[in-house]
């Protein structure tokens, strides 16, 4: 299946016309093919309305003849539409179809006919007269649920649609059907005529902002990007987040090291973490994995590399600073612009859309590290957790083709303790494992720090002290003085103190 990331494909204007939104296009692999009938459904507020406009404003562009009958809407409530989003109406051809204000008197009602049988005639003759008269490349009928009052009866109104397809298909007309979906028995008739067939959704969730996902159900003769795809609708019209397939961006990998320029860390990793690598930072509130992600994004900064760190639970005042404190100049390698900091509303943001800011940031940007803070957060921006895993896999899966380094942060349930858990097991997902743990010794609360996992590389196995003071991050000697770091609760088998600033203790 031909793919690419955010640039849309070059198609045959003769052939395929494009939809004016390049998520829909990609989807649809270029486009929608010409002289069809499509069908878009949705319930009320899903945008349907807002995607045929955009897919006349595009033609009109083309400099294509493009027709709008609207059988519910008047004019001027789609040019309030229009004014919203800023468009200009000017090259689309608006025909009103709507009841006029005289069809309320008793003169006007039909005594020796159904009412079908003379309005649809009507409503028919006039559609008709508009397309010979225009001669229109494309055409949107809003909506189904008026052609289907009017027609009175499910099998007028089936025989009506198969007619126009018939109508249109002879004069290589591209036609597009909105379906509100108001009616009480979900006809699929129609959806059997069609091409092709979009179905929008509008989600409420409990809690944050609605979600908005779209499905090609169906595409003759056609690939298609299947599954679900998020979507907003903003000033300008609908953006569309095609669901991500990291086994269309298959390319050459390297191994290269990224190294984090403290020594005693990158000894533990073997000389640093790899690029095209996922690197999971793991351990208890305030351990310091915020940190170690700053540290590797600083330190590639310093090698004009450039990063980017989502940020759900913390401020970017926060981590300037903190970091600060401990002499990573984090502010001012953002202002510098080689790194980009991203703040994240888990309420207010979809998987399909934060995985389109990754692929912009990693193929229009070029960033080599990719920093999550945390999957805590992560979790909580997905409406159904089941398939955060899934997701997860994909996103770094994707990463990994694209030989960009990823660093995943995750929050265990507690401070200290044997029995601490994460919210989400992506141990198994990624290529290595950075522990961090809490341990009493002395009277003290003190920090470890441990690699655990390592794909595909050699790592050392000791548990080392882990501390941020003096203004630096500071890994001290291997633990081999104790026993049972891990647990939290650990014995003392040495004769001597072996922990950082045990001298200047003293």
């Amino acid at each position: 299946m031909p793919r690419q990331g955010l640039v849309q494909p070059v198609h045959n204007p003769a052939v395929v016309a494009q939809t004016g939104i390049v998520g829909l296009d990609d989807i649809l692999n270029g486009g929608l093919a010409r002289g069809r009938l499509y069908l878009v459904e949705g319930v009320p507020g899903s945008g349907k309305t807002t995607l045929a406009m955009q897919f006349l404003i595009d033609g009109a562009k083309r400099g294509e003849k493009v027709l709008y009958i609207t059988l519910s809407e008047t004019r001027d409530e789609l040019e309030t539409v229009a004014q919203s989003h800023g468009w200009d109406l000017s090259g689309i051809s608006i025909r009103e179809l709507l009841p006029q204000e005289n069809a309320l008197d008793s003169d006007e009602q039909y005594t020796m006919y159904h009412p079908s049988e003379v309005e649809l005639a009507a409503t028919t003759k006039l559609i008709l007269e508009d397309v010979q008269k225009l001669k229109p490349t494309r055409v949107v009928f809003d909506s189904l649920s008026e052609l289907r009052l009017v027609a009175g009866n499910p099998l007028r109104y089936r025989r009506q649609i198969l007619a126009l397809k018939q109508y249109f298909a002879g004069r290589r007309c591209t036609v597009m059907l909105l379906d509100d979906m108001t009616a009480t028995d979900h006809d699929l008739h129609v959806q059997s005529i069609a091409h092709g067939v979009i179905l929008l959704q509008h989600l409420s969730p409990e809690y944050g902002a609605e979600r908005r996902r779209l499905r090609v159900i169906k595409y003759r003769g056609s690939e298609f990007r299947g599954g679900y795809h998020d979507y907003l609708i903003k000033r300008g019209g609908l953006v569309v987040f095609p669901r991500l397939i990291a086994a269309e961006h298959r390319q050459s990998r390297s191994d290269l090291k990224l190294p984090s320029m403290v020594p005693e860390l990158d000894e533990l990793l073997g000389g640093g973490i790899e690029e095209g690598t996922s690197t999971l930072v793991v351990g208890g509130a305030g351990t310091g994995k915020s940190t170690i992600a700053a540290q590797f994004c600083v330190a590639a900064a310093n090698r004009r590399q450039k990063s980017i760190i989502f940020m759900f639970d913390e401020s970017p005042n926060t981590l300037f600073t903190r970091c600060c404190g401990l002499g990573i100049d984090i502010e001012g390698q953002v202002e510098a612009g080689l790194i980009k900091l991203v703040q994240v509303d888990p309420a207010e943001l979809s998987p399909g859309e934060l995985a389109f800011q990754i692929r912009e940031a990693v193929e229009v940007d070029g960033v080599k590290i990719v920093a999550i803070d945390s999957l805590n957060g992560y979790l909580n921006a997905m409406p159904e957790e089941r398939f955060l895993t899934i997701q997860l896999h994909e996103l770094l899966m994707y990463l990994s083709e694209k030989s960009v380094a990823s660093l995943l942060i995750s929050a265990h349930h507690g401070i200290i303790g044997s029995q601490m858990q994460a919210p989400v097991d992506a141990s198994y997902l990624a290529d290595a494992v950075i522990l961090l743990r809490y341990f009493e010794t002395k009277g003290e609360v003190r920090q470890a720090i441990s690699v655990v996992k390592k794909r595909g590389g050699v790592h050392e196995r000791t548990i080392r002290e882990f501390g941020m003071n003096d203004g630096k991050i500071r890994v001290g000697d291997p633990l081999r003085h104790f026993r049972g770091v891990l647990t939290g609760v650990p014995v003392y088998e040495g004769s001597t103190d072996p922990l950082l600033g045990t001298e200047r203790r003293k």
